[in-house]
């Protein structure tokens, strides 16, 4: 059963998300378009500085963490978001690579599936609930 508890979480950590989408967009557009530089790169440069954007915001507002191990959460956010970007990256290649889908919205669909992940692990293991 999902509390209300879990769903304003989530509601905050989508919120928190949405701020690291347009962190990750808009440097994925700066060094993609700007500096042309490939897109796998700028999206993960994009996606590595918003989860650190996200790894802050979590910690402070969504989940309101105490813990003192605060190396220990950071680590276990970023690598559950690496893993995150393997999937994005994957999900990118599928849809863009694979089936021709405009690189953006293959990307806001990758964000999708992403935050289920992210948000569940962390749920679960970084913040520890």
């Amino acid at each position: 059963m999902i509390t209300s508890l879990i769903i304003l979480k989530l509601l905050k950590f989508v919120l928190v998300g949405f701020s690291g989408m347009l962190i990750d967009y808009g440097v994925t557009w700066l060094m993609k378009e700007k500096a042309k530089l490939n897109q796998y790169l700028a999206n993960s440069a994009g996606f590595i500085l918003a989860a650190s954007s996200n790894y802050i915001w979590n910690r402070l507002w969504t989940f309101a963490s105490q813990s003192e191990q605060i190396t220990r959460e950071y680590f276990s956010f970023i690598l559950i978001s690496v893993v995150g970007l393997a999937i994005n990256n994957l999900v990118i290649l599928l849809l863009n690579g694979k089936l021709k889908v405009n690189f953006y919205l293959a990307k806001l669909i990758a964000i999708v599936v992403v935050t289920a992940w992210n948000f569940s692990m962390n749920f679960l293991i970084t913040f520890g609930e």
